[in-house]
C-alpha cells in the first residue's frame, strides 16, 4: 500500500476571473514527485480552483495506488479546516466540492494539514502555468506530468469542450487577492463621522466615535493619500464620501468590486495579499442621538435599523461570495452584526479583543456638545493631539494604534492569501486605513464612516497596502 502527498493550490485573477489549479503527488517515502496536474479553468471563483486543484491532486494519488493512504498539504484554511471536519460547510454551492473530495479515497484514508504559501511553491507555479496560458489565450490548457522510470512524461493539450471551469460551487469563491483602488482626490467631508454633536461650534476633528459632528464645519478640504501597490507603481487613494447618496448604488457596486482585482495586479512572486474587509457594525440607539459610544460605555445592541443594515450587508456580500473568515469586536453590537451577517454566509465568528472601540473614558454617552461644555480643555487637548486622552482615563488614539498594529501583524500572518470581514468600530476601521496609507496621525479626523458601510484593506508580502474606502449606504436604508 503506498503512501503520498498531495500538494494543491489554485487561483483567480479576478475572483471570479481566469482561473486555474495546480496538484502534485510525491512518494511520502523518497519525496520523488510522481505526478503533476495543472488545468485551466476559464472564469471561475478561487475557492473552486483550490477545490478543482484538491479534486485533481486525489484523483491522481487514486490512479497510483486505489488503496494509498495520502496526506494533503494546500496553503487554503478554509479547505483544510473545512475537508478535515472542523469547520462546517454551510454554503449551498461548496458542498457539493467538498462531498466529491471526500468521496475519492474511503474515510480516514486521508488526512489535511495548512502549510504557508511559501512551502506550496510547486502547485503554486504549475496553478499560474494554467493561468499564463488562459490568460494567453490557451482556453483549454490541461497539462499532465508523470515520473516514468526516473524521466517524467508530459502530455498537455486542450481538455474536452465544457469540461473546465464546471463543478458546483462557482459562485461561492473566497477572494484572496487585492481590492479595486483608484487614484484620486478624495474629499473630506464635515464632521459626519462622530455620533458626537457639535452643534454650534466648528468640528475641525469629528473623532472616532459613533456620532456626527453635525451642524459644525469639519476641518479639512482635501485629502489625498496614496501607497505603494505590490506592484510598486503608487497612487493608491482612499475614496471618502459623505454618506449621502453623491452616487446612488457605491457599496452595490464595493460589494461587486472589494477584493476582486484585475489580473496582474500584484507582482507575481508576492502571492495573493491578505484581504480584510471592514464592516463597520449597524446602527445602536446611541448613533442618532449623535452620543459617543466606545468600550468603556453601556455597550449597547443594535437598534432596528441596525439589524436592518446589517442583513443588508449580509445579503450583499453573500451575494459577492468572496468572504473565507469572520473575526468580530468583543462588543454587543459588533458581535450582533457579525451573527446577522454570518447567517447570510454560512461562517462562524471569532471574536478579537483587539479590534474592540476606543474606551472615551467620562465622555461615554456624552455629545459632542455636551463634553465641550463640560470638558472644554480636555477636548481641545484630544481635538489637537492623538496623543491625548478623553476625560477619566480613557484611551488616545495613539494607544488604539498600538492596538490596532498588533492585530493586524497578528491576523495578517494568520490568514495570508485569503479574505476575512472584520466587523469593528469606526476608531479601528479608521486606524488600519491609517496605518495602511503611512498617513499621519491628523489624518484619522478627515475620514467618514457610515454605519454598515464596508471598506478593504490588502496585506501584500512586501509590506505594501491597498485601500479601498467606500461609506454610501444609502442601499442599506431602501
Amino acid at each position: 500500500m503506498g503512501e503520498f502527498i498531495v500538494e494543491a493550490d489554485g487561483g483567480s485573477r479576478g475572483n471570479p476571473g481566469p482561473a486555474g489549479f495546480g496538484a502534485v503527488v510525491i512518494d511520502a517515502a523518497t519525496g520523488e514527485t510522481l505526478v503533476e496536474r495543472a488545468e485551466y479553468l476559464g472564469v471561475v471563483t478561487n475557492n473552486v480552483a483550490e477545490y478543482r486543484g484538491l479534486l485533481a491532486g486525489l484523483r491522481a494519488a487514486h490512479d497510483l495506488d486505489p488503496a494509498a493512504t495520502v496526506h494533503v498539504r494546500m496553503d487554503s484554511k478554509l479547505v483544510v479546516e473545512q475537508m478535515s471536519g472542523r469547520w462546517k460547510i454551510k454554503h449551498p454551492d461548496m458542498k457539493p466540492l467538498a462531498a466529491e473530495a471526500a468521496r475519492v479515497f474511503p474515510p480516514g484514508r486521508v488526512t489535511y494539514e495548512w502549510i504557508p504559501r511559501e512551502q506550496n511553491k510547486a502547485a503554486d507555479r504549475l496553478a499560474n502555468e494554467a493561468m499564463d496560458a488562459g490568460v494567453s489565450g490557451e482556453t483549454g490548457y490541461s497539462a499532465r506530468r508523470e515520473s516514468v522510470g526516473g524521466g517524467v512524461a508530459e502530455a498537455g493539450g486542450p481538455v474536452a469542450d465544457g469540461t473546465a471551469g464546471t463543478g458546483a460551487g462557482v459562485t461561492a469563491g473566497t477572494a484572496d487577492a487585492g481590492v479595486d483602488v483608484e487614484a484620486g482626490t478624495a474629499d473630506a467631508h464635515a464632521g459626519t463621522d462622530t455620533d458626537a454633536d457639535a452643534a454650534g461650534g466648528t468640528a475641525r476633528a469629528h473623532a472616532d466615535t459613533d456620532a456626527d459632528a453635525a451642524g459644525g464645519t469639519a476641518g479639512a478640504g482635501t485629502a489625498r493619500a496614496s501607497t505603494n501597490t505590490a506592484a510598486g507603481t503608487g497612487g493608491a487613494a482612499v475614496d471618502v464620501t459623505a454618506g449621502t447618496a453623491n452616487a446612488a448604488g457605491a457599496d452595490v457596486k464595493a460589494a461587486r468590486s472589494v477584493a476582486a482585482p484585475s489580473a496582474g495586479w500584484g507582482a507575481p512572486d508576492l502571492g495573493a495579499p491578505a484581504t480584510f474587509v471592514l464592516l463597520r457594525h449597524g446602527e445602536t440607539p446611541l448613533t442618532p442621538q449623535k452620543r459617543f459610544s466606545g468600550s468603556g460605555g453601556t455597550d449597547p445592541a443594535l437598534s432596528a435599523a441596525g439589524r436592518e443594515q446589517a442583513e443588508r450587508a449580509g445579503a450583499a456580500l453573500a451575494r459577492r461570495g468572496t468572504i473565507q473568515h469572520i473575526v468580530s469586536s468583543p462588543l454587543a453590537r459588533t458581535r450582533e452584526t457579525a451573527a446577522i451577517v454570518a447567517a447570510h454566509l454560512g461562517l462562524d465568528v471569532t471574536v478579537e479583543d483587539g479590534l474592540r472601540e476606543t474606551d472615551f473614558g467620562a465622555w461615554e454617552g456624552l455629545t459632542f456638545a455636551e463634553v465641550r461644555e463640560r470638558h472644554p480643555d480636555d477636548l481641545n487637548a484630544w481635538l489637537a493631539d492623538t496623543e491625548a486622552r478623553p476625560t477619566g482615563g480613557g484611551e488616545s488614539f495613539a494607544e488604539t494604534a498600538v492596538r490596532i498594529a498588533a492585530v493586524r501583524d497578528e491576523l495578517t500572518a494568520a490568514h495570508a492569501g485569503r479574505t476575512v470581514l472584520l466587523v469593528t468600530h469606526v476608531t479601528p476601521i479608521k486606524t488600519f486605513v491609517r496605518l495602511a496609507l503611512g498617513a499621519p496621525p491628523e489624518s484619522l479626523f478627515r475620514m467618514e464612516l457610515s454605519a454598515a458601510s464596508v471598506s478593504a484593506i490588502a496585506y501584500y508580502a512586501d509590506g505594501n497596502a491597498s485601500v479601498r474606502l467606500l461609506n454610501d449606504t444609502s442601499h442599506l436604508r431602501a
